[in-house]
């Protein structure tokens, strides 16, 4: 029974991956998305282009018309790219960070402008100074470097739209060397090779809208030609449509809607104890796990590296390490509450991950050197953000933990239970945080020239690492009880936060500057901070009995 139950969750999670079979079906556009396009330091599809670059302008896959019609990104690109609408004109460039709206004279309750808008406001006079100030060296404010983000958006529709360089010619002979665009397509091939393929690109402009059928066909015939100029040097169809289906099944978003499924399935097991759901929901639980880890390595196979070099890679990242060693300790323990605590943890991170594309950058890119070796780069950030799994899941539990303390005080096996549970994560995640910052020191002298220089990334790793031994030894010698360690694993947490989210986006100096982002929402992550400290304080209010001298006979304890 308890094997069928956990077939029927696996299969389930099938059915997620099948579903919708819309996603099966070949676009009319499926010839224009397979074509190579070397850009950003290596050769991806164009649909990964237009993806990535409306991504980058607009922070969506898919555009709101005025008309209210949406758009997705591939015609989108397009548009741009054949230049058929007055894109001067079209609200389509992302500009969220509200003070710096307020200070160029833009409508703070506005999210998307248009170019003519944006270079008529006082923002150029931002983007100029920021400018200056970036080629001296001195540091940026947040509003110069928000201005920058918003000029580099503005920049790259520029250069996107009526563009005929886009680099689509193959080198002839190099596998490294550099392609171009139509127009210096005869620099490589002689003009009767070149003739016909840019006047198949030219006809592909005039008929863009009017019949998809026919520009279908006229895209694979562009895409037949572009090859037979360098069949050695173009990529293989099989990669690029490889790295089409990556996008188009979008691994992760099923994902997270699987580890909901499972925490559901789990609750209402805990809650139907008669129905003995614990298996259905574990098979949802491993469905989910095993999609995101194929989706991890479809992400390793196409970039040629682990992928764990920037914030978005991270947070999916954390999000799987949540849930693998989730699923470890539940198959050892049998627990219930790590699953429990695990599923909402990883699916939020996903979420995350998939819905703010402009703070959290999907797109590949090459490596900065000092990312370049990949024995380091395979065991330090993976190890680092391992630990910063583990103690997300310590913190998801020292909720569950706090939740009886408020709502069920009187548990105090369960609670016992929990804590014991708790403090096993914790142990690990202090392990894995300690080996992490020990080989990023390792790789730092290799990298940098020395081992240890306080840079912020680093200062905060020891921070993070500090407040958490601190609870541990406390522990072993009995100055914490297990309300002390539960609400130590849920305000700890918050050096992680900062060591994390907070130097990259809050801070935004140091070393580590590939990591580096803007558009972060300090203040939703700075109110999600205060609600849950208030979450603390009430299940310490109710722990204490501070309000209630009936119950603290019952609930105080002689520890902290």
């Amino acid at each position: 029974m308890k094997l069928l139950k956990f077939l029927i969750g696996l299969c389930l999670g099938l059915l997620i991956l099948i579903l919708p079979l819309s996603q099966w079906q070949v676009s009319d556009l499926e010839p224009l998305q397979t074509l190579a396009v070397q850009l950003d330091g290596r050769k991806k599809p164009l649909d990964t282009v237009a993806r990535e670059q409306v991504t980058q302008i607009h922070g969506s896959t898919h555009y709101r018309q005025d008309n209210g019609e949406v758009e997705d990104y591939f015609p989108t690109y397009l548009s741009l790219w054949f230049n058929q609408r007055d894109w001067n004109q079209e609200p389509f460039i992302l500009f969220s960070y509200r003070p710096l709206k307020e200070q160029v004279g833009l409508d703070p309750e506005r999210k998307y402008f248009s170019f003519q808008e944006l270079i008529s406001s006082d923002l150029p006079r931002i983007f100029n100074s920021a400018k200056q100030k970036e080629s001296q060296g001195l540091d940026l404010t947040r509003d110069e470097r928000e201005a920058l983000t918003v000029a580099d958006r503005m920049t790259l529709m520029v250069n996107i739209v009526g563009n005929d360089n886009l680099p689509l010619i193959p080198h002839p002979s190099d596998i490294k060397g550099k392609w171009v665009g139509f127009e210096a397509g005869e620099t490589y091939y002689q003009p009767a090779q070149m003739v016909p393929i840019r006047e198949t690109y030219q006809s592909m402009k005039v008929i863009y809208g009017e019949e998809t059928e026919n520009l279908g066909a006229m895209g694979s015939n562009l895409g037949t030609a572009l090859r037979e100029l360098s069949p050695e040097v173009y990529p293989a169809p099989e990669l690029l449509q490889r790295e089409v289906n990556f996008s188009a099944l979008h691994f992760f978003g099923k994902a997270w809607k699987l580890y909901i499924l499972a925490f559901l399935a789990m609750v209402f097991g805990l809650w139907f104890q008669q129905l003995d759901f614990y298996w259905g929901a574990i098979g949802i639980f491993v469905a989910g796990l095993g999609i995101q880890s194929y989706g991890f390595i479809a992400r390793m196979t196409i970039a040629g590296r682990p992928p764990v070099t920037n914030m978005y890679e991270s947070v999916v990242w954390v999000a799987f390490g949540v849930a693998a060693v989730a699923l470890l300790f539940e198959l050892i323990y049998r627990a219930k509450y790590y699953l429990l605590a695990a599923a909402p943890l990883a699916a939020a991170s996903l979420v995350l991950a998939d819905s703010l594309p402009a703070i959290l950058d999907p797109s590949i890119k090459p490596l900065v050197p000092v990312l370049r070796d990949n024995f380091w780069l395979s065991i330090h950030v993976p190890t680092i953000t391992l630990s910063y799994a583990s103690f997300a899941l310590a913190m998801g539990l020292g909720h569950i933990i706090l939740g009886y303390y408020l709502f069920a005080p009187r548990a105090r096996d369960k609670i016992t239970s929990l804590s014991r549970l708790n403090y096993r994560v914790l142990q690990v995640g202090v392990l894995l945080l300690t080996t992490g910052v020990i080989l990023g020191g390792i790789w730092a002298h290799f990298a940098w020239g020395r081992f240890w220089g306080w840079d912020p990334k680093e200062t905060w790793a020891l921070i993070a690492l500090l407040s958490y031994l601190v609870p541990l030894h406390g522990r072993l010698v009995g100055w914490l009880s297990n309300f002390g360690m539960g609400v130590a694993s849920v305000v700890c947490f918050n050096s992680v936060i900062m060591a994390w989210y907070g130097v990259n986006f809050v801070l935004g100096q140091g070393l580590h500057s590939y990591g580096f982002g803007t558009g972060g929402s300090e203040l939703i992550i700075a109110s999600l901070v205060g609600v849950d400290l208030l979450f603390v304080l009430a299940a310490t209010v109710r722990h204490k009995g501070w309000f209630a001298k009936s119950e603290s006979a019952v609930s105080q304890s002689p520890q902290v």
